[in-house]
């Protein structure tokens, strides 16, 4: 069965919708009066910048960490774009970073540097992100992702404000980051050596020679390389292992304990003139 449609007739449509419009017209009345009166409500309720600000910095020093973020939350929120929106923004970062909202630190730390990259308070910004990675940091048997951010940030305060007053502490945390990142793969290359996986061990260690030099972890590495290399036969990688590890570090207990390990065998260290340990700097003395 056909549908039926019903045509309204041209003049009484005009009327309906007539009536339609009057009826919507004090509605529109309405929605303007309230529009009107929100905005003088909102208009009313701005404090000055430079209180809210003020009163920001006081709940700060007395320790009022919540009521300090809400102060300049609304600094930024009322007066966007001003020169107390924008310190209030880099303030914002660091009650979060204070109060261990790390990540909130961390996002609102990147919105200032968006908005404000040419700013001196950017280099702040900044450090408050590298410091709320760096918080967040793991022991070494534990994923080391936050480490890794921890270092890019860091070092892009020192490439990028290298007379800033955070450049100190920033090359502290960075190499206390590689430290941390050499004590993992030290981590994964003791497990891979208790198992008797030699290759897979010497790549971990290798790796800690070749990059992380500098750190703590260098003269277990080249023990651990000594000992993997012996264990697999090849009496001259681990010569040369142990006479570069007692070259650069002769009071060294693991040189001690790499020198006894080879005589066990009835060999004895020795330097090779070529070789990969060569090529990182580990044919002469070590600086660090």
């Amino acid at each position: 069965m056909s549908e039926r449609i019903e045509r309204v007739p041209a003049g009484k449509f005009k009327m309906i919708a007539g009536a339609a419009m009057l009826a919507v017209l004090p509605v529109l009345g309405a929605c303007t009066s309230t529009d009107d009166a929100d905005l003088a409500l909102y208009v009313e309720n701005i404090e000055p910048a430079d209180r809210l600000y003020n009163q920001g910095l006081a709940n700060l020093e007395a320790g009022r960490m919540t009521e300090a973020g809400r102060k300049f939350k609304a600094v930024e929120n009322q007066h966007p774009y001003t020169d107390f929106g924008r310190k209030a923004l880099v303030m914002q970062a660091f009650t979060q970073y204070r109060q261990g909202q790390f990540d909130d630190a961390i996002q609102t730390a990147k919105r200032y540097t968006t908005l404000y990259p040419a700013t001196d308070d950017a280099a702040y910004a900044t450090y408050i992100a590298g410091l709320s990675y760096w918080r967040q940091i793991e022991d070494v048997t534990r994923d080391q992702e936050e480490t890794k951010r921890m270092i890019q940030v860091m070092n892009q305060v020192v490439t990028r404000w290298p007379d800033s007053e955070y450049v100190d502490d920033a090359q502290s945390k960075i190499r206390f980051g590689r430290d941390q990142l050499a004590g993992k793969e030290m981590q994964v290359g003791r497990y891979y050596l208790e198992r008797r996986e030699y290759l897979a061990a010497i790549r971990r260690f290798r790796y800690v020679v070749e990059n992380y030099s500098n750190t703590r972890h260098v003269e277990e590495a080249l023990a651990r390389l000594t000992e993997s290399y012996l264990a697999m036969g090849l009496v001259d990688e681990a010569q040369n292992s142990a006479a570069v590890l007692g070259y650069n570090f002769p009071d060294s207990q693991w040189y001690k304990d790499a020198y006894a390990l080879l005589t066990e065998g009835g060999y004895k260290p020795q330097q090779s003139s070529g070789g990969w340990l060569s090529r990182v700097g580990f044919g002469k003395k070590s600086e660090g």
